[in-house]
């Protein structure tokens, strides 16, 4: 089974929402699949999600941060500074069952949570790459992918992951593309998104935006190192009707991000992962778009009732809610807009 990283290089366009409900729904239609989710960002909203929304989720973050070593994400990042080069095998210590704080999630997902002393540790875990042996920068680019294999060793071997990264291009999104497999984008209908989408081409595979620029030390070190980098599996517009007021608007948007994405499937077909397994590779724009573009739209209010109470979309019904002492509707209009698109995205994952 694959590790999907989630990212974009660009604050706001959904990762963590996307993250928690493509693994809930994934989770939901692959109900004997092992789910893992790594959230790799300080700001823990995917987490936070998870684990019951803005109140009961923030409790459990709190709580599970104030163990000693803390039970997440930055626990196993303490240990492994401790022990840059030699894998410690410690990281299933900090998994955490979602079903058991909450009961709206499927129960065959785990989580490794994020915490936001992933900010004050970034410095030491960049510090581990030079000095230290020739190939420091390697090894600790694998401290994901070992956290992984302590998972499966313990959890089965058998498991899909989804790794929620950091936006900007610091060590923990370098070390999470280091241990991904696939890659999909996120993107919303905005010109800032095109400028994004194409830093995502360039900081991966270098891909240059103009003639003469530098490649990252990314893409220099994997290439030095012959490590793997994930191949893009999906890019995904994702609630999309939040940030235009036309549809002739929108699609303009969303076809400039195709034609950047278009031009590097035809020089390089190798940087995709063609799906699902065993279809050949698409000759056309339609087919290519078929089988590496998708759309979430929005579904507005429904939307925020479903992360702020930690229900995903997929679970979510039609009728009054309250969310902080107040009094939201849900529609069933909204639900039909987003939960068939999640569904169709969640059964194109291998």
């Amino acid at each position: 089974m694959a590790t999907y990283a989630i990212w974009n290089n660009k604050g706001g366009v959904g990762k963590s929402y996307l993250t928690f409900q493509l693994a809930c729904e994934y989770a939901r239609v692959h109900p004997t699949a092992r789910v893992l989710v790594i959230d790799l960002c300080p700001q823990a909203n995917s987490s936070g999600m998870l684990l019951g929304g803005m109140n009961a989720g923030e409790t459990a973050l709190d709580e599970l941060s104030g163990y000693t070593p803390p039970k997440t994400i930055s626990g196993y990042m303490e240990d492994r500074i401790t022990s840059p080069y030699v894998n410690p095998n410690t990281g299933s210590q900090y998994l955490t069952s979602v079903r058991s704080r909450n009961g709206h999630v499927p129960g065959n997902i785990r989580l490794v949570t994020g915490d936001e002393q992933l900010e004050i540790q970034a410095s030491r875990v960049l510090a581990a790459t030079n000095p230290g042996p020739s190939d420091a920068w390697r090894l600790v680019h694998t401290w994901i992918s070992d956290l992984i294999g302590d998972i499966r060793h313990a959890w089965g071997p058998s498991m899909t992951v989804f790794i929620d990264c950091n936006p900007s291009f610091g060590i923990y999104t370098e070390l999470a593309l280091s241990a991904a497999d696939r890659l999909i984008i996120p993107f919303s209908a905005d010109g800032s998104s095109r400028r994004a989408v194409r830093a995502v081409l360039a900081l991966i595979y270098g891909v240059a935006r103009r003639p003469g620029s530098g490649q990252s030390a990314f893409f220099i070190n994997s290439q030095a190192f012959r490590m793997r980098v994930p191949r893009i599996y999906r890019y995904v517009g994702n609630r999309l009707t939040q940030y235009i007021k036309s549809a002739k608007a929108f699609r303009a948007v969303v076809q400039e991000i195709g034609n950047e994405i278009w031009e590097v499937w035809e020089s390089d077909p190798n940087l995709f992962q063609v799906h699902p397994s065993g279809t050949p590779a698409p000759s056309r724009r339609r087919a290519f778009e078929m089988m590496f573009q998708a759309e979430i739209p929005d579904a507005n209010t429904a939307s925020v009732v479903s992360t702020s109470l930690g229900i995903p979309i997929g679970a979510l019904t039609a009728g009054l809610v309250s969310v902080m002492d107040k009094q939201a509707m849900v529609n069933q209009g909204q639900l039909d807009r987003q939960q068939p698109a999640m569904t169709a995205l969640a059964e194109s994952i291998e």
